[in-house]
């Protein structure tokens, strides 16, 4: 259990309309084992992301040399400014920014790679890490402290997390302070799915040893990261976190902006964490539509009577199924968000429904990649229920649960 030091500091007043008159001081928690200090105000009750409380942090980078690792999510305020314009226009000294997947603007196709480029906007040099950077150590050790401000969605599959292990292990290796600025979870009301345990599965969706539905704030995984050692050779990154305020885990919370593309909606966060297994079939989750992960469907009329034609929509003009074809399946728009949690449903009964099983998991190796393990495929197959499914893994969860509890910066859903 770590072992936190509740210190109260006065925090500058700061001149920016978006932060409260009111906000006037700060509880920093030291970890002294695994050096990471955790920040937050005492607030209001408006939910205020860590990159909007500038005062906690801003002092820090003065006459430092910074990084960044950012994209179209990394907002401050009300007015949704860019953390990089408000960094800038603070004087600070932004050397480059880090893109994880779909790139610093939000604006790359799904799993593309994509090369080192310059911010049209700000002339910042920018550099990918999504797929790995053979230049990345000499980066990093060009800076003084990294900025880390990306909107998870709570996901083991959803690559954001990834680019936080990578920027912790690089922080670690070289020793730079990381300042993470947390956002709530969208999905931060649970916790659900297959554990990984085996390496075998490891991959860039399913990079952490996690539920597939993991229930932390990237500033709670960091703290795990670092905590289980999970960084090469035992590292442990020096990490302070910017806390998110008057949120905690049974708190609903819409994005302010799309995290990704095919995400464009709070219904779309929400169904994404049950239909995203599809992607290791051919059956469309409506990318290509105006409504990605809010529609299923697939070429064959024996999946529903609700049509639609996939065709290209920004950021989904690649890899988008049942391309230019009428697709058969189900519409879950009218569905309330807040009511939606990972569930099996959608998947065992599309297999239920295709004719020739066989050629149902069109890309069993992805599939089971996504899932962590390749036994929820040999289940489906198997024909077990979501009840028996579930009891699989029930113990897996319970003990990762346990281990999760460790490192929760916000009041639990149970």
């Amino acid at each position: 259990m770590m072992k936190h030091t509740l210190l109260k500091l006065t925090i500058v007043v700061a001149t920016f309309s978006f932060i409260s008159c009111g906000h006037s001081l700060r509880s920093v928690q030291a970890d002294k084992k695994s050096d990471v200090r955790v920040v937050g105000e005492t607030a209001s009750a408006v939910i205020t992301p860590g990159a909007d409380q500038l005062p906690l942090y801003l002092s820090q980078l003065k006459g430092r040399k910074v990084g960044i690792m950012g994209n179209q999510t990394s907002i401050v305020g009300a007015d949704k400014r860019h953390l990089v314009d408000v960094l800038l226009e603070n004087k600070v000294d932004l050397k480059f920014a880090f893109a994880p997947e779909h790139g610093f603007r939000g604006n790359v196709e799904r799993g593309e790679k994509f090369g080192n480029d310059i911010d049209r906007k700000t002339g910042l040099p920018l550099f990918t890490l999504y797929g790995g950077n053979k230049k990345q150590d000499s980066i990093v050790n060009s800076i003084d402290v990294m900025i880390f401000d990306l909107q998870d969605v709570g996901a083991r599959f959803y690559t954001y997390i990834t680019s936080l292990h990578r920027v912790m292990e690089l922080c670690a290796k070289h020793n730079k302070k990381l300042i993470v600025l947390d956002r709530p979870n969208p999905n931060g009301d649970q916790v659900d799915g297959p554990v990984r345990h085996d390496d075998k599965f490891k991959s860039d969706v399913s990079w952490h040893k996690i539920a597939m539905i993991h229930g932390l704030t990237i500033g709670e995984l960091a703290q795990m990261i670092n905590g289980e050692k999970w960084l090469e050779n035992g590292r442990q990154a020096d990490l302070e976190i910017i806390k998110v305020q008057n949120w905690d885990h049974k708190k609903m919370y819409d994005l302010p902006v799309i995290p990704s593309p095919s995400l464009p909606n709070q219904l779309s966060v929400r169904l994404y964490l049950s239909l995203c297994l599809f992607e290791g079939t051919d059956i469309s989750v409506g990318r290509g539509t105006d409504w990605p992960f809010q529609v299923l469907g697939y070429t064959n009329p024996v999946y529903g009577s609700f049509t639609f034609t996939p065709g290209e929509r920004h950021g989904m003009s690649k890899h988008v199924e049942g391309k230019g074809a009428k697709n058969y399946g189900i519409d879950l728009r009218g569905l309330g968000p807040d009511n939606q949690k990972f569930t099996l449903k959608y998947l065992l009964d599309f297999y239920q429904k295709t004719p020739d099983k066989s050629t149902f998991f069109a890309r069993p190796e992805f599939f089971d990649k996504l899932a962590g393990t390749d036994q929820l495929r040999k289940q489906i197959i198997a024909g077990e229920s979501e009840v028996q499914i579930r009891e699989s893994w029930a113990a897996d969860l319970k003990a990762y649960k346990q281990m999760r509890k460790k490192y929760l910066l916000y009041t639990d859903f149970e």
